[in-house]
């Protein structure tokens, strides 16, 4: 029997659905989403494996170097420890609990 587990992304989204925390939540507002490595602080914008930026959180698109592992297909399985999922907004980075509070003061 195959036991199937959320990725941490899919995890974030459940935790974070009812905030500003997800794109759905929070594109109306310029958040476009994002990845931020906590160790150099360097920030990408989510992007589709062709390079287009994606409205969505996808892992396809991330830099080489912080890819740890993909598949067989060569889908993004693992990515390094350090790298954040959250937004950028007018050139700063918002994780996803900065997001929410964002959203929820303005609301």
């Amino acid at each position: 029997m195959t036991v199937e587990t959320l990725s941490p992304l899919e995890q974030e989204n459940i935790e974070y659905q009812h905030t500003g925390g997800i794109s759905q939540n929070n594109a109306q507002h310029a958040f476009v989403p994002a990845f931020q490595d906590a160790c150099d602080q360097r920030v990408e914008l989510s992007r589709f494996r062709d390079g287009r930026v994606a409205s969505f959180h996808t892992l396809d698109g991330l830099p080489e170097e912080w890819i740890v592992k993909r598949d067989r297909a060569g889908r993004v399985v693992e990515i390094r420890s350090s790298i954040v999922s959250g937004f950028v907004r007018h050139g700063r980075f918002f994780s996803r609990q900065e997001a929410a509070n964002y959203i929820d003061e303005i609301a």
